[in-house]
């Protein structure tokens, strides 16, 4: 079974900067590709940046230059780097793992969440 977990999650100051984790673990698989949303109070889940196996990264527009986004593909760790943080970035960021078993079955996996809160 395949196992996701978020950290790195706080509370920072407008203009200030934070390093998000996603740790992937399990046995046998294949990443294929991985991706960070968030969601805000009151709002729905939406894509910030997907990490896609041959095929690069994208950033969502409105977030491009502040948000970068890498893969240590050894550690299966995914990173999500913000800076000029808003508080209308604050919301619970989360991780999406899409991938294969070793049997070839398909896996879709969430993590529980990591809350950014930016405030003065």
């Amino acid at each position: 079974q395949v196992q996701v977990a978020e950290s790195g999650g706080g509370v920072v100051q407008p203009g200030g900067s934070l390093i998000l984790s996603c740790s992937v673990s399990g046995r046998s698989f294949r990443i294929n590709d991985m991706g960070w949303y968030r969601q805000a109070p009151g709002n729905e889940r939406e894509l910030v940046a997907r990490s896609v196996s041959n095929s690069g990264t994208y950033i969502v527009d409105s977030l491009k230059g502040r948000f970068t986004i890498s893969r240590d593909n050894v550690k299966n760790i995914m990173y999500l780097r913000m800076s000029s943080l808003k508080p209308e970035d604050t919301a619970v960021y989360y991780c999406n793992v899409v991938g294969y078993h070793a049997n070839g079955d398909l896996f879709d996996v969430w993590g529980q969440g990591t809350q950014v809160t930016v405030s003065s």
